[in-house]
C-alpha cells in the first residue's frame, strides 16, 4: 500500500514549473487535466503582462491633483439623440417582454386588427344583404346586370377604335361649341 512516489517526468502534465516538494508531490498525486493546464498558462501570461504594465510609465494626470482639469469622457452624438434614446428604450423593452425586432409597435397591431375587423364585418353584411333579398329583387337585379352588360358593348368598341377617329370626333365637338359660343 505505502507504494513511494514517482515524480513525473520534466514537460509531462503533472510537473510543475515551481514549488517545493510538497507542491511537486500533490502534482503526482493529481495530476492536471489539460484544461487546467491552458487555465493555469492564462494566467502566468496575465501575471507577465500585469509586471510588464508595472515597467510602464504612468500618466500624470491619473494621479490625484486638485490643480488639474480630469479629461472627460466625450459623448457620442448618436447615443446622446432623443430618437436614439427612445428606440433603445423601445428595443430593452421588447426584448424584456420577449417579443422580436421585426414586432411592430402596439398601437399599430391595434389599428391593423381594427382594419381587419372592419372588412370582416362589411362582407358578412353584404353577404347577409344578398341572403335576405326576396326572389323578386334577385330577379331585377339580375335583369339590370344584363341590361348593364349589353350596354357596354358598344363602348368598348368606341374604345377599341382606332385614334385618328377619335382626334377627328374631338375636333367636330370643339368646332360646334366654338361656333354656338358664336351664335350666342
Amino acid at each position: 500500500m505505502n507504494r513511494p512516489v514517482e515524480a513525473a517526468p520534466p514537460g509531462s502534465p503533472g510537473t510543475l514549473v515551481e514549488g517545493g516538494p510538497a507542491a511537486l508531490r500533490s502534482e503526482v498525486l493529481f495530476p492536471r487535466t489539460r484544461a487546467q493546464l491552458r487555465t493555469s498558462m492564462y494566467s502566468e501570461i496575465q501575471r507577465e503582462r500585469a509586471d510588464i504594465g508595472g515597467l510602464m510609465a504612468r500618466p500624470e494626470h491619473r494621479e490625484w491633483n486638485p490643480e488639474l482639469i480630469k479629461p472627460k469622457k466625450l459623448l457620442n452624438p448618436v447615443k446622446a439623440s432623443r430618437n436614439h434614446q427612445e428606440m433603445h428604450r423601445e428595443l430593452l423593452m421588447n426584448h424584456r417582454r420577449g417579443l422580436g425586432v421585426d414586432s411592430k409597435p402596439e398601437l399599430q397591431r391595434v389599428l391593423e386588427h381594427r382594419r381587419r375587423n372592419q372588412l370582416i364585418k362589411k362582407k358578412k353584411e353584404e353577404l347577409e344583404a344578398k341572403r335576405l333579398q326576396c326572389p323578386f329583387e334577385q330577379e331585377l337585379l339580375r335583369r339590370q346586370q344584363r341590361l348593364n352588360q349589353l350596354e357596354k358593348p358598344p363602348e368598348k368598341e368606341e374604345d377599341h377604335a382606332p385614334e385618328f377617329i377619335k382626334v377627328r370626333e374631338n375636333l367636330r365637338r370643339i368646332t360646334t361649341l366654338t361656333s354656338g359660343e358664336r351664335a350666342l
